[in-house]
């Protein structure tokens, strides 16, 4: 509990460092203006111009808005529940306080709760005592939500929907900002994915080159017709090419990725293999061709992987098992087709090498076409380089289908992006509609017409009087109640106040009809001026 207090406050102290370097002479300025006007506003026709607030009890007006309007920027929640709860504080102030609630609180249920905990607030410190003369609850209630509505939820959910608004601009900013970055990061990789492929060209073309010349070179140097300085030369010229092949493996360790494209040239295809053995065969290496099958048609990406296998194969036995019969076989099954190659063990008995980069290249190779690879030794000592490939063009493996998908979700999520305070404006502007509307439609407020005054006189039965009386609500006549300045009612009667229709502004008041009844008949019909301040 203890730290959790200690995160927040370490929290909101970060916070508000954060906002006072970020202040600027122009917000300064304006923030200015708006506690200025705010004091103004609500001071000017409220305490101030109506009850002449002045000395001491002006400075503490002022003094409360110079202390809450600073304060909504830290604490937006508890200082616009705290102002609901000041009665004599003004609808400009609340305005403000409300604004700045909706673009500061981030969380929506911290947001509703302080807005219905504020509504609260407003309806235990509303006097109703003070609401003018005979308005009842609940036509005192809808102007009160009026209030709350004008003054507080819709200032609250504009400020709301402008924050969600700068908060999806600010996504779409860095949202760029990260593209920019991806695309660098792409070129990048499209640079480093041809080092890749120049690479593998490296060690798939180069590296068998010189594994011919050196094994060439050592079948040469065998020769017993050569003399001492020939020997020493051809000596020379292998070790130069063994240097070259470690000088290779070296550079392809720097540029080969461990991803590489498909490289795929017209030239090195699955009919290629017969020239590549015929190569090896120049070289000294005792290799054979086994072809099965009905030819079919290839890929070109399938073709070249095949033709990749059988080159990677006559690479690895020249040089891990040199003197060992090589067999290099190409069949065209039914379904697939499978190159392998395989040799015996070293005639040397050389030890033998870690595998280099070619195996796992030959692998993605292979993977990339659609097929499998199979590498492993073989009972007999020998070793087996095996490829199973489709017929078929496949398409590329771990390419991400739902890409777009992924791509248009944050956007429908960004779509709706203040649309719950756009619904919620609506709703409290409905409710304020509705309300005045039930209210229209209820019967008109009327007044006591002279011709039907006329016609009611003492003595009259209380029915034919109360059908000449108009139905509905009485007019407000100001902030008395319509008897308060008539004379004594008569004793044991029942009275009704009704306005006429027929005013003075010579009365300086609101005539007044009084209808009293005793017994079921009209005992006084009498009109008094109900004078307005009184």
């Amino acid at each position: 509990m203890i730290t959790a207090v200690r995160t927040r406050a370490e929290a909101l102290r970060a916070d508000t460092l954060a906002r006072l370097k970020a202040l600027t002479p122009v917000r300064v300025l304006g923030d200015a203006i708006v506690i200025l006007a705010a004091i103004l506003l609500d001071l000017w026709p409220g305490p101030w111009g109506e009850h002449k607030a002045t000395g001491w009890l002006l400075a503490g007006y002022i003094a409360c808005y110079l202390v809450l309007l600073p304060l909504r920027h830290v604490f937006p929640a508890a200082v616009m529940i705290g102002g609901a709860a000041i009665p004599f504080l003004g609808p400009a102030l609340m305005v403000v306080l409300s604004y700045t609630a909706g673009r500061r609180i981030e969380s929506w249920v911290k947001a509703v709760v302080s807005t219905a905990i504020t509504f609260v607030v407003v309806i235990l410190v509303w006097d109703w005592d003070a609401r003018p003369v005979d308005i009842e609850p609940v036509y005192g209630m809808l102007i009160l939500i009026t209030i709350f509505g004008v003054g507080v939820a819709l200032p609250f959910l504009v400020g709301r929907y402008l924050a969600q608004r700068e908060a999806l601009v600010q996504a779409m900013q860095d949202r760029e900002a990260r593209m920019a970055i991806e695309h660098r990061m792409l070129s990048r990789q499209v640079r480093l994915r041809e080092r890749s492929r120049i690479a593998q060209d490296m060690h798939d073309s180069l590296g068998h080159r010189l594994s011919l010349i050196s094994v060439h070179a050592g079948a040469l140097a065998l020769d017993p017709s050569l003399g001492d300085k020939q020997r020493e030369a051809i000596g020379v010229l292998r070790s130069a090419a063994l240097t070259g092949m470690e000088e290779l493996r070296a550079i392809i360790g720097v540029l080969r990725a461990e991803d590489g494209p498909d490289d795929d040239p017209a030239t090195r295809t699955v009919e290629s293999i017969d020239s590549l053995v015929g190569d090896a065969r120049k070289a000294g290496v005792l290799v054979s061709l086994v072809r099965g099958g009905q030819a079919h048609p290839l890929p070109s990406r399938v073709s070249h992987a095949a033709y990749r296998v059988a080159q990677e194969g006559l690479t690895n036995a020249a040089k891990h098992a040199p003197g060992a019969a090589v067999q290099v076989t190409v069949k065209y099954e039914p379904d697939a087709l499978v190159v392998e190659v395989r040799n015996n063990p070293s005639r040397n008995d050389s030890s033998v090498r870690e595998p280099g980069v070619g195996l796992i290249g030959l692998t993605e190779r292979v993977r990339v076409a659609g097929g499998i690879l199979h590498v492993g030794a073989l009972p007999s000592g020998g070793f087996r380089i095996a490829a199973v490939l489709p017929y078929e063009e496949t398409a590329l493996p771990d390419e991400p289908e739902d890409e777009h998908d992924e791509a248009e979700s944050p956007r429908s999520i960004r779509k709706w992006a203040g649309v719950g305070s756009i619904a919620g404006a609506s709703l409290v502007l409905a409710v304020i509609i509705g309300g005045f509307t039930y209210l229209g439609a209820q019967p008109v407020t009327k007044v006591v017409k002279q011709a039907d005054l006329d016609k009611i006189h003492e003595g009259q039965s209380e029915a034919e009087v109360m059908a000449l009386l108009p139905s509905g609500d009485e007019p407000l006549i100001g902030n008395g109640e319509r008897q308060s300045q008539a004379s004594p009612e008569p004793p044991g009667a029942r009275c009704v106040y009704h306005v006429t229709d027929e005013q003075s502004y010579l009365a300086k008041g609101t005539r007044v009809v009084r209808f009293c009844f005793r017994d079921g008949k009209l005992v006084e019909k009498k009109i008094h001026v109900q004078r307005t301040g009184s």
